[in-house]
């Protein structure tokens, strides 16, 4: 997994935040005004958030909805998309039906580039299922399949890891990334209110540090069909763990102007990717 890191020297990064329903063709409509919005700022590399193609109230929607990786409309359209904006585009999750004979269909992160070829997939690893204090619970793993696979891929930026969502609480993923060369980690999410007010900064500030990385997560937020809800405030976070953007609660744009030597200087000051020991288990 590991990759060759690259230098660009420096680079404007955007995350784009929605509000997405069960009506893809309009969720694909607003995604788009916001990259070209994104665009304008000067972003190269424009992240999207989990589901951003499609919100449904339950697991039933989401499998109807998914498409086979070759037939999908909203992997066609971002597709299209980058190459209208000749820009890099983290598409944060599309449900991908995957032919398995339970049903289940894969949340995979498409990374697409500036003349509209995949360049990277990521299926999501870690499955959201919990009950949350008031009777709000999520089974993800009802609906998807988990991946298997940790993938770092190789941009003109440099080197990116693929994560989404909840594999934020699972920190020796994001250790692998980085020790393979990442000094990027996106992390599209679909954070519960609840969860994002608790955990949501201090989570993805922590993964920042422990990894000396960039780290940019694009949200959803707002009401969604059946009521859920989702907490915004889209990240871009320096490798000290600063917060160099933040959206606020509505659909919109943030960006910010990267330079990759930020993250050489913190792993030189505190060189923690490098002090691994073994240990006995308790």
């Amino acid at each position: 997994m590991t990759v060759p890191a690259a230098d660009p020297g420096t680079f404007r990064l955007a995350c784009v935040q929605v509000n997405a329903g069960d009506d893809m063709p309009a969720n694909l409509a607003a995604a788009a005004d916001l990259g070209r919005a994104a665009r304008d700022q000067g972003a190269a590399l424009i992240g999207f958030p989990e589901n951003v193609a499609f919100m449904a109230p339950d697991g039933v929607g989401v499998r109807q909805a998914a498409k086979p990786e070759a037939d999908h409309p909203a992997l066609a359209a971002f597709r299209d998309l980058a190459r209208e904006l000749e820009a890099w585009l983290l598409v944060g999750s599309l449900a991908v039906a995957t032919g398995d004979a339970d049903g289940r269909v894969a949340n995979r992160t498409f990374l697409v580039d500036d003349s509209g070829a995949v360049r990277a997939r990521y299926d999501k690893i870690h499955m959201f299922d919990v009950a949350l204090a008031g009777g709000e619970s999520y089974t993800e793993s009802a609906t998807f399949r988990p991946g298997g696979a940790a993938v770092c891929a190789a941009t003109p930026f440099g080197a990116l890891g693929l994560t989404i969502c909840y594999d934020l609480r699972f920190p020796y993923l994001y250790r692998a990334l980085a020790q393979a060369g990442a000094r990027l980690i996106a992390v599209p999410s679909a954070f519960t209110l609840a969860t994002g007010k608790a955990h949501w900064h201090t989570l993805l500030r922590a993964r920042a540090i422990e990894t000396g990385c960039f780290v940019f997560a694009p949200a959803q937020c707002g009401t969604h069909p059946r009521g859920r809800k989702t907490f915004g405030h889209s990240l871009i976070i320096g490798p000290w763990g600063e917060i160099l953007a933040e959206a606020d609660e509505t659909p919109g744009v943030i960006s910010a102007e990267i330079d990759l030597a930020a993250s050489d200087r913190a792993r030189a000051q505190v060189p923690a990717l490098t002090h691994d020991r073994d240990f006995t288990g308790p």
